[in-house]
This record gives C-alpha cells, sequence and structure tokens, in this order.
C-alpha cells in the first residue's frame, strides 16, 4: 500500500473516531448517559441532532476548507509559510461580518451575520484579484497583503466606534472564532460554498505539480498560470470565506496541516491535499473538543486555543528555515 493510501485511511479512521467521541461529549468533559426513559430518550435526540451534530458537520467543514486552501497556497506561492489569510480572504469575511454586528442587522436576523461575511470575502477576493491578478505570485501576495491590512483596519475601525459596550463584546467574541451554538442554519449556508471551494482547489493538484518544476517548466507543460491563481483565489475565497462567515477568525490550521502530512507523502504539491484537508479537519475538531473538555471557566475560544498551538509551531518553522537557509 502506497503511503498516500496509507496516510489517508489512518487520517480518515482518526477522523470517525474524533466524531463518535464529539458527539457523546459536552461542557466540562461531561459524557452523554444512555436514557432511561422517554422523555431522556428524547432530549438525547434533541441535544445530538441540534446541537452535537451540526457543531460536528461545521468543525469538520471549516477544518477541511482552512487545510487544504493551506496546502494549495503553499504549493502555488512555492512557500511554506503561506496560509488561507495570505489573500485577505479571512480578514474580509471579518469585516463584513463585524459590520452586522455593528449596525446591529446581526441581533434583529442572524444569518445577516454569515451573509455580511461572505460578502466581505468575495469583495476582499475580488479587490485583490483587480490589484494583483495580472502580475505573477510575488504581486498577487504583495495585493493579498495590501487587502488584509485594509480589511483588518476597516475592523478596527468599526470596533472603535461600536456604539455600545455590549455590541463591541459582541464583536469581540466573535472575532476569536467559535463553534459554539451554530446549527443547522449556519451548516446549511456555508457547505453549498465550501464544497464548491474544496472541488475547484482540488482540481489544481496536476498544475501546481508542475509549477514545483518552476513557471517556465509549468507554462512549457500547458499550465495556464494566470488562470490557476483566479482558480485558486476563488476556491480560496469561496471555502475559507464561507468558513470564516460562520465561525469567526481560526488561525493556524491551514499553515499547520500541510506540514504535519507533507513529509508522510513527498513534496509533490498534488498529494498533499487530500492528506492535508483531512488533517485539517482533524485539527480543528481535535482543538473544538479540547474547549470542552479543559478546565477554563468561561469556556476558551476555539480561535484562541489554535494561536496558542499554531503560534509556537510558526515560530520553530521558521527557525527551522532559518537553520537551512543557504
Amino acid at each position: 500500500m502506497k503511503r498516500h493510501t496509507r496516510l489517508v485511511l489512518v487520517l480518515s479512521l482518526l477522523l470517525l473516531l474524533l466524531a463518535a467521541l464529539s458527539l457523546v461529549t459536552g461542557r466540562g468533559g461531561q459524557w452523554l448517559a444512555l436514557p432511561s426513559d422517554e422523555a431522556e430518550a428524547r432530549l438525547l435526540r434533541l441535544i445530538l441532532w441540534e446541537l452535537r451534530l451540526p457543531r460536528l458537520v461545521l468543525a469538520l467543514l471549516v477544518g477541511a476548507a482552512l487545510g487544504l486552501s493551506g496546502a494549495v497556497l503553499q504549493g502555488l506561492t512555492r512557500n511554506p509559510l503561506a496560509e488561507p489569510g495570505l489573500l485577505g480572504v479571512s480578514s474580509g469575511a471579518a469585516l463584513g461580518a463585524v459590520i452586522a454586528i455593528y449596525t446591529g442587522l446581526g441581533f434583529a436576523w442572524s444569518l445577516s451575520i454569515p451573509l455580511l461575511g461572505l460578502a466581505g470575502a468575495f469583495g476582499a477576493t475580488a479587490l485583490t484579484l483587480a490589484l494583483g491578478g495580472g502580475g505573477g505570485v510575488l504581486v498577487l501576495i504583495l495585493a493579498g497583503a495590501a487587502v488584509s491590512a485594509l480589511m483588518l483596519a476597516g475592523t478596527a475601525l468599526v470596533l472603535n466606534l461600536a456604539p455600545n459596550p455590549y455590541a463591541a463584546y459582541e464583536i469581540t467574541q466573535w472575532m476569536m472564532g467559535s463553534l459554539t451554538d451554530r446549527s443547522w442554519h449556519e451548516v446549511l449556508l456555508a457547505a453549498p460554498f465550501v464544497v464548491a471551494g474544496v472541488v475547484l482547489l482540488l482540481s489544481t493538484g496536476r498544475a501546481l505539480d508542475a509549477l514545483g518544476l518552476g513557471e517556465l517548466q509549468a507554462a512549457s507543460l500547458g499550465v495556464d498560470l494566470a488562470r490557476l491563481r483566479r482558480r485558486v483565489l476563488l476556491g480560496t475565497a469561496l471555502a475559507v470565506g464561507a468558513a470564516t462567515a460562520v465561525t469567526g477568525a481560526i488561525g493556524f490550521i491551514g499553515l499547520l496541516a500541510p506540514h504535519l502530512v507533507r513529509a508522510r507523502v513527498g513534496h509533490e504539491p498534488g498529494r498533499v491535499l487530500w492528506p492535508a484537508a483531512l488533517c485539517g479537519a482533524l485539527l480543528l475538531l481535535a482543538s473544538d473538543l479540547a474547549t470542552r473538555v479543559l478546565p477554563v471557566q468561561p469556556e476558551l475560544k476555539l480561535g484562541v486555543l489554535t494561536a496558542l498551538v499554531g503560534a509556537p509551531f510558526f515560530l520553530w518553522l521558521v527557525w527551522r528555515m532559518k537553520r537551512v537557509a543557504p
């Protein structure tokens, strides 16, 4: 059995086991007990169907979107430090959601937060493409960095102008990222965009393999580099934009997942995609489970936990690159 296939099977098995554990574990690490009568059985079904299962599905969708987009962006830019926030998608989604909370739409209609988040993600993507779409990878990265800085400045401005402390508190809470209290409404809203983005990103595997040889060699093999960049940008906007719009900002999953699997499947970018998606889902699900188990009150936010774990890994990666650099 090839290493790639074996890794996919192992990750899939671990994901199934962790998904089952997620369904039966609640806040404070409490486990669901078997019902003793019909009333308890109805309550158990309600907890599983309305609370645990939507949270599980979102964790799988969001984690896979972040892990896959990180792998694709690292292959496109040939930069091991690339991650989904590189192109301004996450910060654009955050700005849109924050505007919904600031204007009060989020309190009048809860779905306005993810909808405006999606609009912000697509707006940031369109701006990045308009600024850097005609140049090379470096120009695209610079355009994404500029758009990301602009979106973050807008978010800070909205937070500064928040009309009351409660609005500022809600904005801060959302920006820390969480899967708590998410329902099937958020799943149904995000799933079509995430799935469409994942399909687009998975279709780039062969082109990324060719690009690993260099831009000139990839072009000689028939790869349309401008079209590839547009496909990656659109796929990232769909998948990561929808994910961020419903969960808030969750960092480092897109950076960690590709690195954790790359050494086990080889350094061909196309072979990293599926394992990175599975690893991203596994990391996010494990992190979400940890927020419920850790004895911290109030419950630790998902984005905070991933940052606490991801930041040291990022520093180690920079240190390692510095050591091996010529």
